[in-house]
């Protein structure tokens, strides 16, 4: 097996090649390709700026470790760029001089995840750090980082190395809590000890430290995981208090034997993703934060949860959703933490919405609108007839649209109260969808749900009683209220307004229809994939979902949404193109992948140039939004899927009419932000040397 880091991989000059965390991205890279690690070098990179937008990956101590899970790697490989005048990638504490790019296959195996686990570990020694900080040649850093060098020792006598043949065991539970305090009453985490009482005792046996069990866990599973868990086990070792930590990554996680969490005094949370099982830990107090919190702050993560046992306070089992599940941080306002709850249900929404709308959009092309009066293909279906296979195609697509409110009900609820949440959304989802509520129903039966269940949950319970609670008494209960409200109380008027929602967009035209066509063309370019724009295209979806007889109305609606999400990455890509001098020479590649986003509809494609120039790039997005929504209304131009881009052209209707819409809004948006740009003093362009081609110079070993 190649190794995963060598000579070839390393650059300790990277300042010269790079000024800005693409930019070093970028020429980190162009190493992996070199030596054939990387396959598509702007495709790798499109999938290290989307992990970067989900959370920066700049630590304390000058470290930044961009990394993500890509289809384009070929193997896992790791390439380490020194910067001597720093790169900022988000840290607290200032621009980070260690730049490791951490590349991973879509399907690495447990053995090479292990392996980067252990660097990310190794990454919260400083004495690792100071030895490739002083490194002279790239031999030795590359040697420094397999563990070759004898000055660089690992943190922890049984992390993995890495070097190419390394064999070791992957990093779990047991592994961060393998060294418990020293000194009288210490007891290894496999010996529980005395287990809590019913009620929450204020502080642990004297004759024994105090005990915490804490999960890390990060959308890639592959450094912030582990390093937060090192982070919390060093802290841990400092205060006194034995800790004990389940590292969620992607290798997989071996979960905490149930007498240690039994015997634990405390619980910490440090996680950007759901916690798997969470309701192992019902019943502890507990300290719930994102996974960078447990990397730059573990001791007042210690010093929180320590105090939380003092007062008696304890988390019933949901009671506090993650940032991904419910995303209410401590402070939030109640309409912040609304716009969450509301995000989880469409965020696992789309994937029905794209199968089931796609499929019904086919049937409709292959077959035409009469597909919809087909009868069942179990009792009808001529293998070498086209209108069966239409008819197939068709009622497929039903069956999966069938369970989109639901689906949005239950993971709102979700949202809010974690799992117990999700028997009494889905039932309420199913009966909006049976009373004909549709998508507003389903937004209200979601909310009530994780309402009733985030109510149970505040009941204290006696101990025996709460192992029954999330399996028995909470969906029993719960739905049982939920489906009373549904049917006797609010069903009926929310059943009544979706079927006027459904008339008045049936009926759209003229004047009105050019209106909802700006406004949702606002919408959708605001915040360029955010909330704004979800809503938009929820609004949509909504509409699409309720039209299976083939009323325009809807149809219309939902050509307007994706065209007007189309615009802004195109209109980037062109601006960048017509006028490059005006970019920064990582803006200018963005520019180029930013065609096929905004061809695919992926509004996320023109975030990069929104997030360096806002007060330019988001006005000029919006106008080019709200020309391409408003003819596309004019236009009376129809679309029967819910996505797809240019790649859905047969199932639009006035298909010329439609591209053209698009091709106004990009002209305007593209035209706007040239204009504005140029009226700056200063442009990027002034940043690069004259003749400077848009690809940063690297020198790239044979």
């Amino acid at each position: 097996m190649s190794q995963m880091i060598s000579a070839e991989l390393v650059d300790l000059d990277l300042d010269l090649a790079a000024d800005s965390k693409e930019a070093a991205a970028r020429a980190l890279a162009k190493r992996m390709v070199a030596l054939g690690r990387v396959r598509d070098l702007d495709g790798f990179l499109a999938d290290v700026a989307a992990r970067e937008a989900q959370m920066p990956t700049g630590l304390d101590g000058g470290i930044g470790i961009p990394h993500c899970r890509s289809a384009h790697v070929t193997e896992p490989t790791l390439a380490f760029g020194r910067s001597a005048t720093g790169i900022d990638f988000g840290a607290p504490d200032g621009p980070a001089d260690l730049i490791f790019l951490i590349a991973a296959p879509a399907g690495a195996d447990d053995a090479h995840l292990t392996i980067l686990s252990a660097l990310a570990r190794r990454l919260m020694d400083t004495s690792f750090t100071s030895a490739l900080r002083a490194a002279t040649s790239p031999d030795e850093a590359a040697a420094l980082i397999r563990g070759e060098q004898d000055d660089a020792p690992s943190p922890r006598p049984d992390a993995p190395s890495l070097r190419p043949d390394a064999t070791a065991p992957m990093p779990d539970a047991t592994a961060a809590a393998s060294e418990t305090p020293a000194g009288p009453g210490a007891s290894t985490p496999k010996d529980p000890g005395p287990g809590p009482d019913p009620d929450p005792a204020p502080d642990p046996a004297p004759d024994r430290p105090f005990r915490i069990v804490a999960v890390t866990s990060c959308p890639t599973g592959i450094a912030h995981t582990y390093m937060a868990a090192e982070s919390l086990t060093r802290a841990g070792h400092a205060e006194g208090v034995e800790i004990t930590v389940e590292t969620q990554g992607s290798a997989g996680f071996t979960r905490l034997d149930a007498a240690v969490i039994a015997a634990a005094d405390g619980v910490i949370f440090a996680h950007d993703v759901p916690v798997r099982d969470k309701e192992r830990f019902a019943g502890k107090p507990t300290v719930d934060v994102g996974v960078k919190a447990g990397v730059n702050r573990p001791a007042e993560l210690i010093a929180e949860v320590r105090d939380k046992a003092a007062r008696g306070e304890i988390t019933a089992a949901g009671a506090r959703p993650s940032p991904v599940e419910a995303g209410g941080e401590a402070g939030e306002g109640y309409g912040t933490k609304l716009r969450k709850w509301l995000m989880s249900g469409v965020s696992y929404m789309v994937p029905f919405v794209a199968a089931g709308g796609l499929l019904i959009a086919l049937g409709f092309a292959i077959g035409g609108y009469k597909v919809s009066e087909a009868p069942s293909v179990m009792d009808h279906f001529l293998w070498t007839d086209q209108t069966s296979w239409a008819a197939l195609l068709f009622q497929v697509g039903q069956v999966a649209f069938k369970f989109l409110v639901p689906v949005l009900a239950g993971y709102i609820a979700y949202g809010m109260a974690d799992r117990p949440g999700l028997v009494p959304g889905f039932v309420g989802g199913a009966i909006a969808l049976d009373i004909k509520a549709g998508f507003l129903g389903g937004l209200a039966a979601g909310l009530i749900a994780g309402a009733v269940v985030m109510a149970i949950q505040k009941v204290r319970i006696p101990a025996p009683l709460r192992g029954i609670m999330p399996v028995v008494v909470i969906p029993l209960i719960s739905s049982a209220i939920v489906g009373f409200l549904m049917f006797l109380v609010i069903g009926e008027p929310i059943a009544k307004l979706q079927s006027a929602l459904t008339s008045w967009l049936g009926g759209l035209s003229g004047a009105n229809a050019i209106t909802l066509g700006v406004i949702l063309g606002l919408m959708m370019c605001f915040d360029l994939g955010g909330p704004l724009n979800k809503v938009a295209y929820a609004f949509a979806v909504g509409g699409l979902s309720n039209n299976a007889t083939g009323a325009e109305g809807s149809f219309k609606v939902m050509a307007a949404v994706m065209a007007a999400g189309m615009v802004p990455p195109l209109a980037m890509a062109l601006a960048t193109t017509v006028r490059g001098r005006l970019f920064t020479a990582a803006e200018r590649e963005n520019g180029k992948a930013a065609w096929v986003l905004g061809a695919s509809f992926v509004t996320e494609g023109a975030i990069p140039f929104a997030a360096a120039d806002p007060l330019r790039v988001i006005p000029s997005a919006m106008a080019g939004g709200a020309v391409t929504g408003a003819l596309s209304m004019a236009f009376g131009c129809t679309l029967q899927a819910p996505h797809g881009g240019v790649f859905v052209v047969p199932l639009i209707g006035h298909a010329f009419l439609y591209l053209l819409a698009i091709a106004a809004g990009t002209l305007v948006s593209a035209g706007l932000v040239v204009l504005l740009k140029g009226l700056r003093r200063t442009g990027p362009e002034q940043r690069d040397a004259p003749g400077e081609t848009a690809e940063p110079k690297v020198a790239v070993a044979a």
